[in-house]
Parts: structure tokens; sequence; C-alpha cells
């Protein structure tokens, strides 16, 4: 029997020979003493890449935003973000586990902030309001589609951030696919913000890990605050291998998943029974509805049972997203199969 098509995720990506062999051949120490020193290649070249002073490798691109939220902030304190980001929707609560602040969201229907819904919801110390802490985005936005936050919007909304005396996260998970679809690099397009979070183990295609950049102190409290989450990691540098080549090459072939998401997106737009735009799909995310006489999660059990893998979002939502692990004549037999279980 062939492989499953799975569409469900960038995240089941498998490494490539090149990941493999670095993995085989990785120089490796122990990270908590930081002396691993293919991690500390990795750190070293995000920093570069990012433009930034420093890097942190964590295990997860939840991790991560985790540790920006709690370095960022004190208890008590109110998180600003999108009502379906991820931070919010998909990383179990930490922030307020954890971290001991709360989320304060805003609905959009694009998953992109503006200053002028964040302006009323940012309240200072003092009266019976939570103080404000930080402001999160997340480009690409996974929940409304992979949408891309226009450069100007994100440098509007950090310049009036700092004049608040407050800071700024990107929850970049999907940056390189951002960078891929504006044309520009990911330092150009992050520059604005204190902190970006960007996952390897995603369209990059590394087994495991993301990465946190920013300021040399932010980077120190992080790293700390790592060890207490127990992300002290010791002879990591066969993770970060893969990592290393995942942040070289990987990038590159971003755009030809774009040009899939939008054929994917195109062929789903002909089938009755689903309702999609497929000129709002700016990256590799393609999320869809199908019709009444049919349940989201009756559509993608159907679809595994013929050997098709996505994921339902909602009752009638379900997303499907393209990676380097599904070529074109994937999506045109995946697409074949919609028709069938549709007809």
């Amino acid at each position: 029997m062939s492989a499953p098509i799975d569409l469900r995720s960038d995240t089941v990506t498998r490494p490539t020979p090149a990941m493999r062999r670095a993995m085989a051949e990785a120089e490796v120490g122990d990270d908590v003493y930081a002396e691993d020193p293919t991690i500390n290649r990795l750190e070293s070249r995000a920093a570069e890449i990012f433009e930034r002073e420093a890097a942190l490798f964590v295990p997860s691109g939840s991790m991560g935003n985790l540790l920006a939220i709690w370095c960022w902030t004190d208890r008590g304190q109110e998180v600003i973000c999108d009502a379906r980001s991820h931070t919010y929707i998909h990383e179990m609560g930490a922030m307020s586990a954890i971290a001991g602040v709360m989320p304060r969201t805003i609905p959009t229907p694009d998953g992109i902030l503006s200053w002028d819904l964040i302006a009323p919801l940012v309240h200072g110390s003092g009266g019976y309001y939570s103080p404000t802490g930080l402001i999160e985005l997340e480009s690409t936005h996974n929940l409304a589609g992979g949408t891309v936050y226009p450069p100007a919007t994100i440098g509007d909304i950090a310049d009036r951030t700092h004049a608040a005396g407050l800071k700024i996260h990107l929850d970049g998970a999907r940056i390189f696919n951002a960078a891929a679809a504006l044309g520009k690099s990911v330092a150009d397009i992050t520059r604005p913000v204190d902190s970006v979070m960007f996952c390897l183990s995603k369209g990059l295609g590394a087994p495991v890990g993301s990465m946190l950049v920013g300021s040399r102190d932010f980077i120190a409290k992080a790293r700390m605050r790592r060890k207490i989450l127990g992300g002290g990691m010791r002879q990591a540098g066969v993770l970060a291998a893969a990592g290393l080549i995942a942040l070289e090459d990987s990038p590159k072939g971003l755009p030809h998943d774009h040009e899939n998401a939008r054929f994917l997106a195109a062929g789903l737009a002909k089938i009755p029974g689903i309702q999609v735009d497929p000129a709002q799909v700016a990256t590799n995310i393609v999320m869809f509805d199908v019709d009444r006489r049919i349940t989201a999660a009756a559509f993608c059990d159907a679809l595994r049972s013929r050997g098709v893998l996505c994921s339902a979002f909602g009752p009638q939502l379900v997303r499907m997203v393209t990676h380097y692990d599904v070529d074109r004549p994937a999506i045109e037999r995946a697409l074949d199969l919609v028709r069938a279980v549709l007809s």
C-alpha cells in the first residue's frame, strides 16, 4: 500500500538525507554547559540571519513563545493577542499556568491586528484593570489560513507599542513562509519587534526544534528559564545539525510549497460542495468549508480511508497544508479523492 498523502500539517515532514547525514556526523558536547559546538553554530547562524545579538535553541515553538512571554512580562499582567492566535488556542494555557499572565484577545477576520484594534485594550498600572505587559503577533497566522502581516503594519504596531513603554513578540513559527510570500528577508520583516520565535520543524523540515532570537540580555534570561522548564539539553547537537541544514537549504523550496497550495485551492474551488477562495491563499495553508451534507470530521475520516490525511478545525472547516513531502502528482491525486468523497 502506498504511503498516505499527508496534508495535516507541515510538521509531518521527514528529515532529508542531508539532514540525516549531518545528524550522524554531528560534533556534540554538553549544551547545559554551552559546550555543544553544533548547537552553538546553529544559534550563532540564526542570530546572524535575523540580524540579532543572540539566539536560543528550544525543543518546541510553544516553549519558545512561552519563554518570550515569561521574560517580557510580570505576573498578573495581560498579553494582547489575536483571538485565534496559537499562543492562546494551542499552547495549553501556558502563559497563565506558568508565566502567570492573562491573554487579552482581539477577534479579527484575517488574523492581522492593527494599532487601532490594540490601543483600546492597553492599560497601565492602577485602577481595576490588569496592566498590559506585552503585545503578541503571529505571522504567518495558522488559523487564519497562513495570512501574512504587511511589514508596514508590524512597523506601525511596534512603533506605537514601544512609545507606550511595552514590548512586542512575534510568533514567527512560519516566518520563512512569510518572507517567501513577501519577497523579503526574515531580518527585514521582523526588525521592528523585540523577539521572534521560529520553527525549524515545520516547512523547514527539521525533525525537532525551534529558535528564539533577540537581544543578548533577553536570550540570557530565556536560557535560564528554559532550564526551569526542563528544556536544558545535553548532546543535542545531533538535532541542531538537522536544524542547520533546514536553516540554510529549506527556505529555497518554500515558494514551491506555496505554488502547490494555490494549485490545491484552485482545484478544490472547482469541486461542488467546497467553499474556498484561492485568492486568499497566501502561503502553504489552505482552509476551506465543506457543505452541510457532511461534517468536516466525517469528510476527513472519509479521505483518511482513501489515503489522504487532513484536519477538521470546526464543524465544516477543514485545513490542508502543503510541504516538501507532498509533490504536485500527490496533490492531483488528493483532489481526485476529494471529488470521490463528495460525489
